[in-house]
């Protein structure tokens, strides 16, 4: 049963692709991108319920800092993330599902 609290992350929990994140999907883990409020329950339970088949044996997180950024003289600033590290049963090609 999933409750209200993970259905408002689903849409949210994306998957991050980079060189680094695709070298460490051999080795069964995948790195998603998640608002900094999302806890690494959520996460699980999440990634669980989009990806039927696999089973989440662990997760690291880190806090990403958002970027100081110049726009037209003007300055702003990036968003914050969490970068979840996570390490499945099953190794899962992130652009197309599970292998």
């Amino acid at each position: 049963m999933i409750n209200k609290n993970i259905l408002n992350f689903v849409g949210s929990v994306t998957p991050l692709i980079t060189e680094k994140a695709l070298k460490n999907s051999e080795d069964s883990y995948v790195v998603f991108k998640a608002p900094t409020n999302a806890s690494k329950d959520v996460v699980k339970k999440v990634i669980e319920f989009l990806y039927k088949d696999v089973k989440v044996i662990k997760i690291n997180a880190t806090l990403v800092k958002g970027k100081v950024k110049r726009f037209k003289g003007k300055i702003g600033k990036r968003a914050d993330y969490k970068k979840f590290f996570v390490k499945l049963d099953k190794t899962i090609d992130i652009t197309t599902g599970i292998k």
